[in-house]
């Protein structure tokens, strides 16, 4: 009937915007595999102009169609994305080789203590 293919195209539509609405989501830093399943490649593309600078740079699928289905990212945007998310893991690595100091500090004064306990027994 009339409402059931309404209803079909409505679910239909909802999952395309789902699934568009999932690859904007999931665009962060650089792009290795677009949800496609594609891997990505990096390529100038010549005639895009930002700023009056030819050549602008982008990760997309390298089965990109303009669907919103598929990866296509500047260069820069996920060049800088990386960078900011490498820069968060390296602080978290400080903040743990700064714990791991504490502790060894801690265990070489438990040690210390130990041996002293050890000699007075």
């Amino acid at each position: 009937s009339e409402m059931d293919e309404e209803q079909r195209d409505m679910k239909a539509r909802k999952a395309y915007y789902q699934r568009v609405d999932f690859v904007f989501n999931s665009l962060q830093g650089i792009p290795q595999l677009c949800p496609c399943g594609s891997i990505t490649k990096e390529i100038v593309d010549e005639e895009d102009t930002y700023d009056y600078l030819p050549r602008k740079r982008y990760f997309i699928c390298k089965d990109f169609e303009n669907d919103g289905l598929h990866y296509r990212q500047p260069w820069v945007v996920g060049v800088q994305e990386e960078v900011e998310r490498l820069k968060l893991k390296v602080l978290r690595h400080e903040n743990l080789l700064t714990e791991c100091e504490e502790l060894k500090a801690q265990v070489a004064m438990l040690v210390k203590r130990v041996t002293e306990l050890e000699l007075l027994h």
